[in-house]
This record gives structure tokens, sequence and C-alpha cells, in this order.
């Protein structure tokens, strides 16, 4: 396809990634963001095979491993029963798969001098409402009531609340409090593992390496119990962590103030139409979930790479985006069931299917084929989507 003009609407995961595959194949690229200085929101995340290899794709797989901490399995304790124990070797492929534990800054910051190396421009105070359809292509809308030059294409990567998109989907219940800590060395956590301490559904802590000597903690907590809990104070939630997970201890000391936990809102969304004239959402503005299987950026890293693939060779826009779809359509319906399936497992009031989850399915789950299905699940590897996308496991 001819050179374009793309129109990017949002500086994070998707649209960077968007932003840099779109660049190297020749478009021309504007970058909006709404604010004056772009930043990432969030703590700690996993990148899992399937972004790796879209990282390698990009040239930025091995800055990402060095900022990073290398995850071999990931493992939950109801007590002292074992409920959760996924390892990435049990996925037996040539070479061993594994995920990285990263802070979310310091993926964006990769991609962030990547697009920056790319000599594209990011238009930063541009916060953007809507967008309109004319005969010379479509402009992005701003709040202030101004609109950008038309554009060939528009990219929606404003994520799972975007005015672009239209309203779909359900908020779920229940969020999590994240903190980014210094680890804690000589403590009982592992440098390799996500470790997880549950209460039934309904209590759920985490730890999680994400390299440069820190740890990702993590707390669920339902979204309508949150004001309940700032007023509190930080001293009663210390308590029931500890009471939870005593081995915490190091990292409850860092904390003396609930304005150092942010809290995470979670929403389950799937647009039926993920591509309108022009116009294209990605990431988390066409699908989003909890985070239950770790998918959320790799899923925007295979997005960006699918809509490179997409309009390479296409003789249209609209046969570009048609491409774009089909090429990860069946990926994410897959991923957004099994979303939904196992959010009420971790993060619900049932009593019942936690009760499951401790005596049947947990010690089920440390036998063969269960083994390969929960690392295929968790690695993003189920429906191999690394094959329509030219892409191998690092």
């Amino acid at each position: 396809m001819s050179r374009l003009r793309v129109g990017i609407a949002g500086c994070g995961i998707a649209g960077l990634a968007s932003a840099l595959v779109l660049a190297r194949a020749g478009h021309r690229v504007s970058i909006f963001e709404r604010f004056d200085q772009p930043q990432p929101v969030g703590s700690g995340l996993m990148i899992q095979p399937t972004g790796l290899a879209v990282l390698r794709g990009l040239g930025l797989a091995e800055r990402v491993i060095a900022d990073g901490a290398r995850i071999e399995r990931l493992h939950g304790r109801v007590g002292d029963r074992v409920v959760l124990d996924v390892g990435y070797a049990a996925l037996r492929g040539a070479s061993p798969a594994f995920g990285i534990g990263i802070h979310r800054a310091s993926l964006f910051a990769a991609l962030f001098d990547a697009v920056g190396d790319a000599g594209l421009a990011i238009r930063t105070g541009r916060a953007v409402c809507g967008s309109q359809l004319g005969a010379e292509g479509r402009t992005l809308l701003f709040d202030d009531d101004s609109e950008s030059e038309p554009f060939d294409l528009v990219i929606d990567a404003l994520g799972t609340r975007s005015p672009l998109a239209p309203s779909t989907g359900r908020e779920l219940p229940y969020g999590a409090l994240w903190a980014s800590l210094d680890w804690p060395e000589g403590g009982e956590f592992s440098g390799s593992m996500l470790e997880q301490r549950y209460r039934r559904a309904s209590v759920m802590a985490g730890v999680l390496p994400i390299g440069r000597a820190q740890a990702a903690f993590f707390w669920s907590l339902r979204a309508d119990r949150l004001a309940a809990w700032q007023d509190a104070g930080i001293e009663p939630w210390k308590r029931e962590v500890l009471d939870l997970w005593p081995a915490c201890a190091p990292l409850l000391d860092q904390i003396v103030a609930t304005e150092q936990l942010t809290f995470a809102r979670y929403a389950h969304r799937t647009l039926p139409t993920p591509a309108e004239p022009r116009l294209l959402h990605l990431g988390d503005a066409w699908h989003s979930a909890s985070p239950q299987l770790g998918q959320g950026a790799n899923m925007a890293l295979l997005d960006a790479w699918a809509l490179g693939m997409g309009l390479a060779g296409a003789l249209s826009v609209d046969e570009a985006l048609a491409r774009v779809v089909g090429l990860r359509h069946r990926h994410v319906r897959i991923y957004q069931a099994l979303t939904a399936l196992f959010t009420p497992v971790y993060q619900s009031d049932s009593r019942i299917i936690p009760w499951l989850r401790d005596r049947l399915v947990g010690p089920l789950s440390r036998l063969w084929p269960a083994t390969w299905i929960q690392a295929a699940m968790v690695s993003g590897l189920i429906g191999n989507p690394l094959r329509a996308l030219e892409l191998e496991v690092l």
C-alpha cells in the first residue's frame, strides 16, 4: 500500500507499538496524547512469549529482558495448599519459554525511545473526544473544540474507556491496589516466580519481580470498598495482609500511607466491530479484561504487529483493516472467553468456585496435560497466534 497519513490517538503500549510498526513501513505517523508529558500508568506487568516475539521483531527484546526479571513459574497458595502451579517448562518447546516481569515504565521507555529514534513527534496536551469521517479522510476531535488534519487512517489506542469506541461490556466489581517497592533481599520470595496468596476468591495478594531490584505488590479490592479502605488508614490493611501472608512484612514496611498504592479498575469488553471506515480500535480499545491471565500488554503488541502485516500489500485501507481483524479475531475471542471464565475463580465473592478450585482443580492441575494447558494459557500461545503473524517464540 502507498504511504498513508496515520493519526494515532493514545501514547500507551498499543499506540507506541503501532506507531513504530507503521513508521518503519514508511507511513506518515502523528501521535496524539492528552498529557503534557507522555507517561505510563500502572506498576508491574508480565511480558509473555507472545509479547516477546513482537518485541524481538521490533528490535527491543534484549532491552526489555535486561530491564525486567525472568519469570519461570507462577505459584499460588491458600494456606499450605498449593492451588496454582504453572511452569513455562511444561511447554517443552525447542527453546525454554519464559515470561518477563517488568515495570510498565520500563516497557513504555523502550517503546518511547524507539519512537523518538524513528523521528516521530508526539503532539501532547491533545485530549481526543471523538472523530469525524469526511471526504478527505478521518479527523480527530479534541476537547477544546479544535480538530486535526484529515488522516487516511486513525488508530484508536485510547484504552478501555476510549471516546472513539461505542460503549459495550461491563465494569468488573474487583480491581487491585498496586505498588512498586524495593525487592526484599534475603526474604522468602523467589526472584523467578509470580507468587500469590488467596483467601477464597475475595482476597488475593501477589508479588511479582520486575527487575532493577524491584517488586510489584498487588492486593485485590472491590471497587465499592475503595473509599472505606482509604478512610480506615493504612495500618488495619497492613495487619490484614500480614495475617494472610507474613512474608510480606519487609514489603509492607515500605508502605506508610494509602497514597503509595494505586487502584486499578478493570472492565470486560470486546467490540463486535473493531474496524470502522478509516478507523481501527486496537489493544484495550478493542478488547479489555481483568489481568488474571496477564495478557493486556501482550495482546496490544500482537495487535500492533498485525496492523503492519495487514497494511503490507493491501490495495485499500478497508482491505487492510479487514486483514488486521482477521489476523487477530480468533485469538482475541479465545482469550476474552478464557479471562471471563477464570476471573471469578480468583476475584469474586463466590464461595463455591474457590472451594472447587482449592480441592479439585488445584490438585488436578499439577497433572499432565493440565500442566501444558495452563502454561499455554498463561503464555498466550493457545490458538497459536504467532503462526499467523509469522513470528516465533523467542
